[in-house]
């Protein structure tokens, strides 16, 4: 296909060499030209690993390159923001990696600049475009299950390396940044609302100051989302989706294998069926959808309005750890968005 959006890379992080990179230069309307780092050397080496026919020894380079469309910005955390603002100022569209950066008002900031510079910005939450997660919410719409009334889950591994970006509180590391947003993200996207109370509990590592175990309650206009998260627990993902008539259990449900088929158990009064879904690669499906939005062929998967309302409930989190009950309000400016118009079906 021509009409391929001409991406760039910002940095050589592992999430982006392992996986992001490889899985879109597999898509249909995503093509990668160029990748930067501030080390050359490690820029070139990529490049060479990758195929990827440019290499730039700075971030600069690559955003002043005219033959850049897009940009991917993997960078730690606390440079998330800052870069994604460059790149708008340059002209560029950007996906950037989750969380979209380090708090709501950074990413009220990002938002103004998207607006200021026309360009079009979202955050990598590569589920959102994975079939099983669509068809969860597909089900949940349908009343299949009855009225969705409760969403837990677990999202752990163990690392305790001081040095890694995810143990260093300064980089935005912990579990509630790196893996905790996953099930706030995927519970506001079931219930399609904002909740309006958080109940929460930290551990923090005594030597690295990060959260090592985070667990939550979000309180929904329509039911509640529990979950746990852990940077110093077994590696484990699940996640159940309980209505007033059955449950969906999504088995793998933030790193589906994308060479293996994905399943989901629908439970039904004791009836359970699987479904199945044939091998996909959620970042080749996410960089495709965000091409085809730059294209004008449709929307950014994760837009920046929801970004904000995820940032908004991870520090209500935090806050609501020192306290025993955090209602979330907006801030001037930039109101919560409307609970979507839905219908609730009765047990």
């Amino acid at each position: 296909m021509n009409n391929k959006v001409r991406w760039g890379i910002l940095g050589a992080a592992q999430i982006g060499i392992n996986k992001v990179i490889p899985a879109m230069q597999k898509g249909e309307w995503s093509q990668v030209t160029a990748i930067a780092s501030r080390d050359l050397n490690k820029a070139q080496a990529a490049a060479a690993k990758l195929g990827i026919p440019t290499a730039y020894g700075s971030y600069e380079e690559l955003l002043a390159d005219p033959e850049i469309e897009a940009i991917y910005n993997p960078l730690p955390n606390h440079l998330h923001v800052p870069w994604s603002i460059k790149g708008a100022a340059a002209g560029k569209h950007v996906l950037c990696e989750k969380p979209i950066g380090m708090s709501a008002a950074e990413c009220e900031e990002l938002i103004r600049a998207r607006d200021k510079y026309g360009v079009r910005i979202g955050e990598a939450f590569m589920v959102r475009s994975h079939p099983q997660w669509l068809r969860a919410r597909e089900l949940a719409r349908s009343g299949e299950i009855g009225s969705v009334r409760a969403i837990v889950g677990v999202f752990s591994y163990f690392n305790v390396k001081p040095e890694n970006i995810r143990n260093i509180p300064e980089f935005g590391g912990g579990a509630l940044m790196d893996i905790g947003c996953y099930p706030i993200q995927v519970s506001r996207f079931l219930f399609e609302e904002e909740p309006v109370r958080v109940q929460a509990a930290i551990e923090r590592d005594p030597a690295m100051g990060t959260d090592r175990l985070t667990s939550a309650v979000l309180l929904f206009p329509a039911g509640h989302a529990v979950f746990t998260c852990s940077t110093q627990m077994s590696p484990y993902q699940k996640v159940n989706i309980f209505g007033t008539k059955g449950r969906i259990e999504m088995e793998i449900p933030f790193n589906a294998p994308p060479d293996k088929p994905s399943r989901i158990f629908v439970d039904i009064g004791g009836t359970i069926r699987t479904e199945e879904f044939p091998p996909c690669d959620q970042y080749t499906l996410q960089g495709d959808e965000f091409s085809r939005a730059v294209r004008g062929l449709g929307e950014v998967p994760t837009r920046l309005e929801d970004s904000l309302g995820n940032m908004r409930v991870i520090e209500a989190v935090v806050r609501s750890a020192g306290q025993p009950d955090y209602e979330l309000k907006a801030s001037p400016g930039f109101p919560a968005l409307p609970a979507p118009a839905r219908r609730h079906e009765s047990s």
